[in-house]
C-alpha cells in the first residue's frame, strides 16, 4: 500500500503575511508537519504543493519534495483544498505514480505528530472510512448559542433556552490539522469529506486554528505548555 503526504502551502497568505514560513518558536511553521510526516514512516512521498520559491526552498531543506509547482488557479484565494489535492494527485499520475492512501497536512498545524497520523490512518483502514480527520469538542453547548445584532442578543435555537447544557448532545468541530483520505474517492466525488468520514477526537490543548496574530500567540503558548517548554 502506497501513501503520500501533501502539504498545501501557497505564498499569498493575506491575514498573516508569509504565514506558512513564519517562525513558530524558532522554526518555520511549515516544517513541523514535514518532520511529523517523515518521522511517522507512513509515507512513500512527503511533498509540498506551492507556488512560492522561498516556501519550496524551506520545504526541501527539511526533507520534503517539491516536484512541481502549483498553478495559478489553485493558488488563488478561491481554490478549495480538494482542488489542490486533485491537482497534485493528477500531476503525480502524469509522472506514472499513484497512491492508495493520502494525507493532507495543513502548513500551519504545528501540533500534528507522527502518532496522530498513525492513529488517523489506523482508524481509516480499520473502519473503512473515506476520510479521517482530528476533531475537538466545543467547550460550550452550541445548541445554546445566541446571535448578536446591534447589541441585541437572541437565541439561535430558542427551543433550548432552558435546556441544561449537560442534557445536550456534545458537538465537535474540525481541528484544522490534517485529513487522511482515499485518493480514488476524492477523484470520484470531488469531495474531501464525505458521508463516510470519521473523526479522531483530540484534546483542546493539541490544536489551535491560526488566522490572526492573537491566534499565533495562543498557539505558541499552547505548544509550550504541551511540550513543557
Amino acid at each position: 500500500m502506497t501513501a503520500i503526504a501533501i502539504i498545501p502551502a501557497r505564498g499569498g497568505s493575506k491575514r498573516i503575511p508569509r504565514k506558512n514560513i513564519r517562525p513558530f518558536l524558532g522554526k518555520p511553521i511549515l516544517t513541523y508537519g514535514i518532520v511529523a510526516a517523515i518521522e511517522s514512516g507512513l509515507f512513500d512521498e512527503v511533498m509540498v504543493s506551492t507556488d512560492d520559491d522561498e516556501i519550496a526552498a524551506v520545504a526541501r531543506q527539511y526533507g520534503a519534495s517539491v516536484p512541481f509547482r502549483r498553478n495559478a488557479q489553485t493558488a488563488n484565494d478561491y481554490a478549495t483544498t480538494a482542488d489542490v489535492l486533485t491537482e497534485v494527485l493528477g500531476q503525480y499520475e502524469g509522472l506514472g505514480q499513484s497512491f492508495d492512501l493520502a494525507c493532507c497536512l495543513y502548513p500551519t498545524a504545528p501540533f500534528v505528530t507522527a502518532d496522530l497520523l498513525q492513529r488517523a490512518i489506523t482508524l481509516l483502514t480499520d473502519r473503512q472510512f473515506d476520510t479521517v480527520y482530528p476533531v475537538q469538542q466545543f467547550s460550550f453547548a452550541v445548541q445554546r448559542a445566541v446571535t448578536l445584532r446591534d447589541d441585541r442578543v437572541a437565541w439561535l435555537n430558542p427551543e433550548h433556552a432552558l435546556t441544561r447544557s449537560q442534557d445536550l448532545e456534545p458537538a465537535y468541530h474540525d481541528a484544522g490539522q490534517c485529513y487522511v483520505f482515499r485518493p480514488d474517492v476524492l477523484r470520484a466525488t470531488g469531495k474531501l469529506i464525505t458521508s463516510n468520514s470519521g473523526g479522531l477526537l483530540i484534546p483542546e490543548l493539541h490544536a489551535h486554528d491560526i488566522d490572526t496574530e492573537d491566534d499565533w500567540q495562543i498557539a505558541e503558548f499552547k505548544y509550550r505548555l504541551m511540550h513543557g517548554l
